[in-house]
């Protein structure tokens, strides 16, 4: 199984985005969150910033939408060129409509449940995802702490994904560091967002530290 480090510039320099960018050139992803103040309690960017981000970075986007009305602004992210597109399966109407209308934007589309919600009925439907996010803070602010109570949910989620035969990404994103990562790789994780456990230090060296890490809990 091959884990994925998603560096989220939640915790970057907003002033200085591009050379934020280009300090995790060794990630997988980098992990854009976009805030409307509706769904969440936050305001981060939106469109026009995704674009311009989209243009400048050389590590493909992982676009989390934490708003509403998902089912018709997600296809606009991923008409960006962004390499994934997650929206909330809260903020859906209709989960497997958005998710193809993602998909035929070009992008990856991917599904996030909060902390609370069940993912039975996501995982009725997992060929309609590349990804599934797991929430394990509640949305909306960077430095929470994990929530290990969400484990249980991402291991019935790994034995969906393994019983279907489907490639499916599971992510997590709260609180992952380098002491939260075992646990999360050892119930199923392969993509992990990171915010302050990679902006917090050199970038290239705490992403090295989290792939260390999730390599030792596979062993």
């Amino acid at each position: 199984m091959t884990i994925r480090i998603s560096p989220s510039i939640l915790s970057a320099d907003f002033a200085n985005l591009e050379r934020e960018l280009h300090r995790i050139e060794s990630a997988d992803m980098v992990h854009v969150d976009v805030m409307d103040n509706h769904f969440v309690p936050n305001l981060t960017l939106g469109l026009p910033i995704v674009q311009r981000l989209q243009e400048v970075s050389t590590v493909p986007l992982d676009v989390h939408l934490m708003i509403t009305d998902a089912d018709t602004q997600a296809p606009k992210y991923a008409e960006t060129g962004a390499s994934s597109v997650t929206f909330h399966f809260e903020a859906a109407t209709d989960p497997v409509a958005t998710a193809a209308a993602i998909r035929s934007n070009g992008a990856r589309a991917a599904v996030a449940v909060k902390p609370g919600t069940p993912i039975t009925q996501v995982l009725r439907h997992l060929d309609a995802y590349d990804m599934v996010l797991l929430m394990t803070v509640e949305p909306g602010f960077g430095g929470q702490s994990f929530m290990p109570s969400v484990m249980p949910k991402l291991a019935d989620a790994r034995a969906a994904v393994d019983a279907s035969g489907l490639d499916v990404w599971l992510e997590v994103d709260g609180g992952i560091a380098v002491d939260t990562v075992p646990e999360a790789v050892r119930s199923g994780a392969d993509t992990l967002v990171a915010g302050s456990a990679v902006y917090g230090g050199e970038p290239s060296q705490r992403i090295a530290d989290l792939r260390a890490a999730a390599a030792a809990a596979r062993a």
